[in-house]
C-alpha cells in the first residue's frame, strides 16, 4: 500500500523537476554568454566563407573604333547618309578578317567603368534615325554575323510620328528587335541642333511647321522634349532602360551635355571618329559615320587600330577650350573656307613631327605648325560642304600623345571671308 503511495509522489516530483530543467535551458543568455555564442556562430561560416569577387583588372590600353551608319539601300541617291547593302556587309567582313572584335555598346561601357575586360581591338556598330532599312536589311546581316548593335532613335522619326515616313522604322519593328537583344538608344525627338540660338522647324497643330530661332524659357521647354522626352518615351513605349544619348550632327554645347548627364544618361556620342581609349569622357565619345561616297573613312577607322596586337597608347584628351582654338568649339562661322587654328603651347613642349590635323570631309591635312608660338593652323582650300566641321587635332609632347577635337558650324554669309575671323591668342 505504501508503495502505491510513494509511486505518484515519485512520478510528480521528477516532472517537476523537468520543468525547472527547462525553464533554466529556455532562458536569455547573459550578455557575456550571448557574445561567446554569437562568437562561435559566426567563427563558423567565416572560416568556410568565399572570398570576395574583385573587379576583373580591364585592359586600359585596349582601343574601341565605333560606326555610324544610316540608310541601307541599292541606289544611292543621298551619300551622306545612305550606303549599299553589299558595302556594308563587306565591312562587315572586313571587321572579321582582320581580327576586330564587335562588342556590344553596353559592354563598351561597362569596360569604361573598369567592370569588364574586352579584348585589345573592338568595334561598335551603331545606326542612326530609325530606317526600316536598318530592320529588313541591316539585322538579318548583323544576324549573319553575329555582331551586337545599337540603334539610335530619334522618336519622332518614328513610323507614325511627325516625321515618319515611309522609309521609317516603327514601333512594333522596334519592339522586335529589343526582344531580340537589340540595344536601342535615343537621338533626339526631332533631330535637330540643339544649342541655344540656332533656327528650329517647330511642328503645330495641323501639322503645320514654323522655323525659328528659340530663346529663354521657349528654348529650354523645347530642348527638355528633344533630350528628357524623347528617353521618356522610348522607356515607355519598349519597357526599356536608356542610358546613351547620340548627339544629332554631332552639334552640342555645356549646356546639352548638362541637360543629359541631369537625365539620366550614362554617356553621349557624336560623329568626330577617333579610336576610343579608357581615358576617353564619357559624355563626348565620336564615331565614324560612314558614308557612300567617302569609302576612306571606314579605311582609315581600321588602319588606326588593325595594325596593333596589344593594344594603344592611352591618349591624354585636352580641352579644346584650354588651346584657344579657331573657330571655336560650338560656334558658328560665315564661310566654308575657314581658317583653322590653334595654339598648343599650354600643353608644353610639343614634339614638331608628331603634330596632326584631321578635317572631317578632308581626312588628314598637311597643317602648318610653328613650334615658336606653339600655334597650329590650316587654311582650308576648298569648301566644306556640310553644315558642320569637326577638328581634331593630335601630337607628342613628353613622349606622350595627346588629342583634342572640336566642332563648328558653318553658315555661308555673303561678305566675309577666311581672313575676317578673330585671331587666335598666343
Amino acid at each position: 500500500m505504501i508503495r502505491f503511495a510513494i509511486l505518484p509522489l515519485l512520478l510528480a516530483l521528477n516532472f517537476s523537476m523537468c520543468k525547472k530543467q527547462q525553464a533554466v535551458t529556455d532562458k536569455p543568455q547573459s550578455a557575456g554568454s550571448a557574445a561567446s555564442g554569437t562568437a562561435a556562430a559566426t567563427a563558423a561560416p567565416a572560416a568556410a566563407a568565399t572570398p570576395k569577387i574583385k573587379k576583373p583588372v580591364v585592359d586600359q590600353t585596349a582601343q574601341v573604333i565605333i560606326f555610324c551608319y544610316h540608310q541601307l539601300i541599292d541606289k544611292v541617291r543621298t551619300p551622306w547618309t545612305q550606303i549599299t547593302p553589299a558595302a556594308f556587309e563587306a565591312q562587315m567582313k572586313e571587321l572579321k578578317d582582320k581580327g576586330i572584335t564587335v562588342i556590344s555598346m553596353q559592354d563598351l561601357l561597362a569596360w569604361k567603368r573598369g567592370e569588364k575586360n574586352i579584348p585589345p581591338r573592338c568595334a561598335v556598330i551603331t545606326f542612326d534615325d530609325g530606317w526600316k532599312s536598318q530592320y529588313e536589311v541591316a539585322w538579318p546581316i548583323m544576324k549573319k554575323f553575329g555582331y551586337p548593335f545599337t540603334m539610335f532613335i530619334y522618336t519622332e522619326g518614328v513610323r507614325g510620328g511627325s516625321l515618319g515616313g515611309g522609309g521609317a522604322i516603327t514601333w512594333e519593328q522596334l519592339a522586335d528587335m529589343r526582344d531580340n537583344g537589340i540595344d536601342i538608344q535615343a537621338h533626339s525627338a526631332t533631330h535637330q541642333d540643339l544649342r541655344e540660338g540656332h533656327a528650329v522647324t517647330l511642328i503645330e497643330p495641323g501639322a503645320k511647321r514654323t522655323r525659328k530661332k528659340l530663346t529663354g524659357t521657349d528654348y529650354e521647354k523645347w530642348i527638355q522634349n528633344e533630350v528628357v522626352g524623347s528617353k521618356e518615351l522610348l522607356e515607355q513605349r519598349l519597357g526599356i532602360k536608356v542610358n546613351c544619348f547620340a548627339v544629332p550632327f554631332g552639334n552640342y554645347n555645356e549646356h546639352v551635355k548638362e541637360l543629359a548627364r541631369n537625365a539620366g544618361y550614362d554617356a553621349m556620342f557624336t560623329v568626330y571618329g577617333q579610336p576610343i581609349t579608357f581615358t576617353s569622357p564619357m559624355d563626348s565619345i565620336g564615331r565614324y559615320a560612314i558614308e557612300a561616297n567617302k569609302p576612306k573613312v571606314f579605311a582609315d577607322a581600321v588602319s588606326m587600330i588593325g595594325a596593333s596586337t596589344g593594344g594603344g597608347t592611352a591618349v591624354a584628351e585636352v580641352g579644346a577650350k584650354d588651346l584657344t582654338t579657331q573657330p571655336a568649339d560650338g560656334e558658328t562661322v560665315r564661310t566654308a573656307l575657314p581658317l583653322i587654328k590653334a595654339n598648343l603651347s599650354s600643353i608644353g613642349q610639343i614634339e614638331p613631327g608628331s603634330v596632326q590635323m584631321r578635317v572631317s570631309g578632308l581626312g588628314l591635312v598637311p597643317a602648318n605648325f610653328d613650334p615658336k608660338t606653339g600655334t597650329v593652323s590650316y587654311q582650308v582650300p576648298q569648301k566644306l560642304r556640310d553644315k558642320t566641321c569637326t577638328v581634331i587635332l593630335s601630337a607628342k609632347s613628353a613622349g606622350k600623345k595627346v588629342e583634342t577635337h572640336w566642332t563648328f558650324g558653318i553658315e555661308e554669309g555673303p561678305a566675309t571671308t577666311a581672313a575676317s575671323s578673330p585671331a587666335v591668342k598666343k
